[in-house]
């Protein structure tokens, strides 16, 4: 989805020290982050807690990908931006809040 309606390249990590890794190494404009990551059921809120209490990637916009609303308020409280669930993935409103980080990308 995200390829198909923004010029953007996507760099996938698969943990929290690859994704600080990358993060501290190329600008990135939007870093989205799974409820659990597949690789190992990492809990990504402790992924956006690691990026946003890191002096060096704070300022990263970070985004959930959830279904669940309190997962969804968990994430903005700890300083992510309001993300999506994954069954919006197609809904316009999806796109309209990926727009301000990778509009212009």
């Amino acid at each position: 989805m995200v390829t198909r309606h923004f010029k953007v390249h996507v760099i996938q990590t698969h943990g929290t020290e690859d994704t600080l890794e990358v993060l501290k190494n190329r600008k990135v404009d939007l870093v989205t982050v799974n409820r659990k990551l597949d690789r190992d059921y990492t809990d990504g809120l402790d992924v956006i807690r690691q990026i946003k209490s890191d002096p060096d990637t704070h300022a990263v916009p970070v985004m959930l990908v959830s279904n669940y609303e309190e997962h969804q308020q968990t994430a903005t409280e700890t300083g992510a931006v309001p993300g999506f669930g994954k069954l919006a993935l197609t809904d316009p409103a999806t796109r309209s809040l990926l727009e301000p980080f990778l509009g212009d990308a």
